[in-house]
């Protein structure tokens, strides 16, 4: 596949041209002598079409792997395994995650000039939503809640994992701004370290903008936030990053993947970001009432306390996060954009579209709507 050939998906659920390049067979024959479950004669069989990174199921002698590539700038191999290391925990404790695949050198990342990489086992299961767009709402409810159950599992065996928080802000969800009691003031000390993210806002009102969008959804959160524990989360729980299988005429969760956005954040945010990245259908918003799934999120949220539970006021804190659990990753995002590929558009729409615009839409009716059922279910 050529460069001009690889397109990706798009903000728009559209297909657009790839900023990165697709994975070629000059670069599978230099890692051939790296890693040696590509040894013999190695092929890409399909090319990821999700944007921030190139990836690929790569077809082997032995089976399928899964080989993936960053730009330097935004991993490293010593972040890479920040999140290895948090698998490697989850598997240890029973949860059904991909296997990390290590080197000659018993390594799980490593670098090539501009490039990071890592190579995982296929994971076992049926990728059901592997075409589908990060924000396509998830409306099976035995899925969601099966979903919802498997996220608890996840918590319960993170629960004694213990590593610092990630060493990178580029496309990883935190916590830290809501749980700050002035989230302006600390971003502004963020700043000095984030200079993309800098210039961007300097072109912005962003202090203006988080007033009115944000910072009203943040009132006495820092507050109620201090009794929440710091947790490793996924914190990108999307019905595209598990694969399933049949079980008793439905489908279960068989496997976990993508930990990309991992990082210590909390249960509830955790389970907040499950709910807004699989009840709303944020690329149609257009539909009004029909793009709210409440359905969705009241299964996630029955799933999930099948396993641990949330006390009522959990369970309205639940609800009070929803509208600001893509603060941090939003702000990573215009960060990616502006200072690593160069894209105002998309910069313009990670801020606009994503900060900004998720907030102001969870204060209409339709978004105040999905918050009232998930305080009524405390």
């Amino acid at each position: 596949m050529s460069p001009l050939e690889h397109r990706v998906q798009g903000f728009h659920n559209d297909k657009v041209p790839a900023d990165w390049p697709a994975i070629s067979d000059a670069e599978i024959a230099w890692l051939r002598g790296c890693f040696p479950q590509l040894e013999g004669d190695a092929r890409v069989s399909w090319h990821s079409p999700r944007p921030l990174s190139a990836a690929a199921i790569v077809q082997t002698g032995s089976g399928p792997v899964f080989l993936k590539r960053h730009h330097r700038s935004v991993r490293t191999a010593a972040c890479l395994m920040e999140e290895h290391r948090f698998i490697a925990h989850l598997a240890g404790a029973g949860v059904p995650v991909v296997r990390v695949l290590h080197d000659r050198d018993g390594v799980s990342a490593l670098e090539q000039g501009d490039w990071t990489w890592e190579l995982h086992a296929v994971g076992e299961g049926i990728d059901l939503y592997r075409d589908a767009p990060s924000w396509t709402p998830l409306v099976d409810l035995d899925q969601a809640r099966d979903a919802g159950r498997m996220l608890a599992m996840l918590h319960r065996a993170s629960a004694d994992y213990r590593a610092p928080q990630r060493s990178t802000h580029l496309l990883v969800a935190r916590d830290d701004l809501i749980r700050s009691s002035d989230p302006i003031a600390m971003l502004e000390r963020d700043l000095a370290e984030r200079p993309a993210l800098a210039a961007y806002l300097q072109r912005q009102s962003w202090h203006r903008d988080l007033r009115q969008s944000v910072l009203p959804w943040h009132a006495g959160m820092a507050e109620r936030l201090q009794a929440e524990p710091r947790l490793w989360a996924h914190n990108d729980w999307h019905a595209s990053n598990l694969l399933w299988r049949h079980e008793g005429g439905r489908m279960v969760v068989d496997t976990v993947f993508d930990f990309g956005l991992a990082s210590p954040t909390s249960a509830l945010f955790d389970l907040a970001t499950a709910i807004e990245r699989n009840a709303i259908a944020w690329l149609s918003l257009e539909q009004g009432a029909q793009a709210v799934h409440a359905g969705t999120a009241l299964a996630l949220l029955d799933g999930y306390r099948e396993v641990l539970p949330l006390p009522a006021p959990r369970v309205h804190l639940l609800a009070d996060l929803l509208p600001l659990v893509h603060v941090d990753f939003a702000l990573s995002e215009v960060e990616y954009f502006h200072g690593v590929t160069g894209s105002s558009a998309n910069a313009d729409a990670a801020y606009h579209g994503f900060l900004l615009g998720h907030a102001q839409w969870l204060a209409s009716r339709d978004g105040r709507a999905l918050l009232d059922a998930l305080h009524a279910a405390a």
